[in-house]
């Protein structure tokens, strides 16, 4: 399948042939309310309904507001999500959702991808 953007044109979302959901955010963006729940409607569009596991690529991301964040404790058809950042700065912003937000489903910060997905394919 191939990646559908999300309204408002800040990033795209895609369900692999492995049935992950990847969410990828454009480079430098700022992230407000409509474009989280943009992205949110973007996902339960592709999955139908049916839970999968999703990545989300938050690595290349300037800014997330406060209002964004709450929008992804809403469930949504992800099963797990893994959230996917590269700097210190990344670890802080997911940290700070994990530890004021209440996610809908079970979800963990990592920098690398290949733990990511391994964490998200595994078997619960």
């Amino acid at each position: 399948m191939a990646p559908e953007t999300v309204d408002g044109g800040k990033g795209s979302v895609v369900l692999r042939d492995d049935g992950l959901v990847h969410l990828q955010w454009s480079p430098g963006i700022k992230i407000e309310v409509e474009d989280a729940r943009a992205a949110m409607a973007k996902v339960n569009e592709i999955c139908r309904g049916v839970p999968h596991p999703m990545l989300v690529d938050m690595a290349t991301v300037a800014s997330v507001s406060r209002e964004a964040r709450s929008i992804w404790s809403i469930p949504c058809d992800a099963a797990r999500i893994a959230l996917l950042g590269r700097s210190p700065v990344d670890r802080v912003l997911a940290n700070f959702f994990l530890g004021v937000h209440i996610p809908p489903c079970p979800t963990r910060f990592f920098t690398s991808r290949d733990e990511a997905t391994d964490w998200l394919c595994a078997k619960s």
